[in-house]
C-alpha cells in the first residue's frame, strides 16, 4: 500500500506513521517527494522519528550502528532529509532517546532545523514585493462579475507570492514550540 502525504512537523508525522502501525501497517520505505510504502503485518512495531544534519557516510554508519545494537531497525528514507526513520517490534524499550539530556539535544537540533528554514523563507518572502503589488494593477478598475472572476483567478498567485512570508511565521512558531520543549527538559 502506498500513501502519498506531506508533513511540516516531525512529531505529527511520528503520530501519523504509528497510527498506521496500529492499523496493522508497517512502514518499509519513504520517498523525498512524501510517498510512504507500507507492507501488512501482523506483528506490533513502534516507529520513532530523529533529525540529524548532514552525517557524512562514517558518522551516519555510526549513528545507525548505535541504534540497530538496540534492535531499531533503519527506515530508507530521501537523502536530502536529515529525518531519521526507526522502526522496531514492540518491546518494554521504545524510546529511542535513553535519557533527558539526548531528548532535549533533539529538540535542540529541531529548533536550529526551524530557524534555518525559516531563514531560507524570509530571504525568499521579500522577492515578490520588488517590482508589483499582489494584485495585478488593472484588477480594482474591473467591474462587476469580470472583477469577481478575475479577483478569483488571481488569488491562488496571491497565495503562492505570500507562501514564504507564511512559511516564516509557521518556522518562528515551529521554533517556539521545540525552544519551549527544550527549555522544559534543561529546567529539569
Amino acid at each position: 500500500m502506498k500513501k502519498f502525504k506531506v508533513f511540516f512537523n516531525i512529531e505529527r508525522e511520528e503520530q501519523w506513521l504509528n497510527e498506521q502501525l496500529q492499523k496493522g501497517y508497517r512502514c518499509t520505505n519513504i520517498s523525498g517527494l512524501g510517498i510512504y510504502t507500507f507492507q501488512k503485518t501482523d506483528k506490533k512495531y513502534v516507529m520513532r522519528l530523529d533529525y540529524q544534519d548532514y552525517l557524512p557516510k562514517k558518522k551516519l554508519e555510526d549513528y545507525k550502528g548505535i541504534y540497530e545494537d538496540f534492535g531499531w531497525i533503519y527506515i530508507n528514507d530521501s537523502w536530502l532529509g536529515g529525518i531519521r526513520y526507526w522502526q522496531k517490534e514492540e518491546d518494554d524499550q521504545n524510546e529511542i532517546f535513553s535519557d533527558r539530556q539526548s531528548k532535549a539535544n533533539y529538540y535542540k537540533r529541531l529548533m536550529s532545523y526551524s530557524f534555518w528554514l525559516g531563514m531560507l523563507c524570509l530571504a525568499f518572502s521579500y522577492r515578490p514585493y520588488e517590482n508589483s503589488g499582489l494584485y495585478h494593477e488593472g484588477l480594482w478598475s474591473m467591474k462587476g462579475s469580470l472583477l469577481l472572476k478575475a479577483f478569483l483567478f488571481e488569488t491562488p498567485f496571491v497565495l503562492l507570492k505570500l507562501a514564504p512570508a507564511l512559511l516564516v511565521v509557521f518556522f518562528g512558531i515551529s521554533f517556539y514550540k521545540f525552544y519551549r520543549k527544550y527549555s522544559i527538559l534543561k529546567e529539569k
